[in-house]
């Protein structure tokens, strides 16, 4: 019940948050310029593609809402990070994002626009090297990760839940150890289980934190950023290449019991799925972790579609996205378990199959059932 009472709290403080934003943006004017014509003086429509984008891509700060002050004004409720820049021609600065004033000011000849900080002058070339909220976030993911394991390890090795039932952390980290060891390395590796382990399990706390984390009001979709996974990507192309051997390559360059005027095409088709393995791993993380964002946003901007059409329609639609956007949350809490499995036992598949055609007296034999070490 305290599970379920906790996600619901998330879900309405997400659907707060992001109705407020969306208003907000909703109620932005565009300020005439001087000798331009009366009509301008109008309202901006609602910009859904505005609101998705702020949203899923990175950014120099956490921002939350917006609030109207007494002054009329809109004033962001944020969280500012360090912007750190180079330039060949104007050096180093280092300054707080806050400076610019969400894109309403320059600074050191810099000014923010469309969430990237730019030059002013022409031919002025710029390095940025700022921790942006992805990379904030990331770093928060992996000391939590850190953290947790150590935590964790400190416990057995005091003896606490070795010879007795597992407590607290130890209960949710043993059994994702064990669904891992047991469910992803053994079945696909065999006698090298416990060799990749380490690795496989490091891929699947990492993914499924970062999944965990982007799902609360505020943070950034670090899964949904194709940096990310690229990266996440090449590592296991990386090992996978590390663990291949001649009886691989073999079948690739030389299929066996394949017609000679068959071979030059199987040939090329099994090279490029050697490259198309880790794309695949990269494409299906990022794009199942970028839609639910997007979903959820869609739903919530049908509010303002529609009102912009008539009010009364923005209000006849809105218990029925919220009610969507609820259920699309709870579908993303478990996407966010799903894709970390995915990634995982892709990678265990295409490992096992890189060192395929090897022989170990273990194959014939059931694997113990070694105790869990974290």
């Amino acid at each position: 019940m305290a599970a379920k009472s906790i996600k619901s709290l998330l879900v309405a403080v997400l659907s707060t948050i992001l109705l407020v934003s969306a208003y907000n943006v909703n109620a932005q004017q565009t300020e005439p310029k001087a000798g331009e014509e009366h009509a301008s003086e109008k309202k901006e429509g609602f910009n859904a593609k505005e609101v998705i984008f702020e949203h899923i891509m990175d950014a120099h700060e956490f921002h939350f809402v917006n609030y109207k002050g007494s002054d009329g004004a809109l004033h962001p409720v944020s969280i500012p990070l360090p912007v750190f820049l180079y330039s060949p021609q104007k050096g180093f600065s280092g300054f707080m994002s806050s400076a610019f004033e969400h894109g309403h000011k320059e600074v050191d000849g810099y000014k923010l626009e469309e969430g990237k900080v730019i030059p002013v002058e022409a031919g002025v070339k710029v390095y940025d090297l700022s921790p942006t909220r992805n990379v904030v976030q990331m770093i928060l993911a992996l000391a939590l990760l850190v953290w947790l394991m150590i935590s964790v390890a400190k416990t057995y090795a005091k003896g606490d839940g070795v010879a007795s039932a597992p407590k607290g952390k130890q209960n949710l980290v043993e059994v994702m150890v064990a669904f891992v060891r047991d469910e992803i390395a053994r079945p696909n590796l065999r006698h090298k289980a416990n060799q990749y382990l380490p690795y496989l399990l490091t891929v699947f706390f990492f993914i499924l934190i970062n999944n965990i984390i982007g799902l609360i009001p505020g943070t950034a979709n670090v899964t949904g950023n194709i940096a990310f996974t690229v990266v996440l990507g090449l590592i296991s192309f990386v090992v996978i290449l590390a663990s291949s051997n001649s009886h691989y390559w073999g079948h690739i360059f030389n299929p066996p019991g394949v017609p000679g005027f068959v071979k030059p095409i199987l040939v090329l088709v099994e090279f490029l799925s050697v490259f198309i393995k880790p794309f695949a791993l990269i494409i299906r993380l990022f794009a199942n972790m970028v839609a639910g964002h997007i979903i959820i946003i869609c739903l919530i901007s049908l509010i303002f579609i529609f009102a912009q059409i008539k009010p009364v329609l923005g209000f006849a639609a809105s218990p029925v996205s919220v009610a969507f956007t609820i259920f699309i949350y709870f579908i993303e809490i478990l996407v966010a378990f799903l894709q970390a499995f995915i990634f995982t036992v892709l990678t265990a598949v295409f490992i096992g199959q890189a060192f395929e055609g090897e022989h170990h007296p273990k194959d014939h034999h059931p694997l113990p059932d070694d105790p869990i070490i974290v």
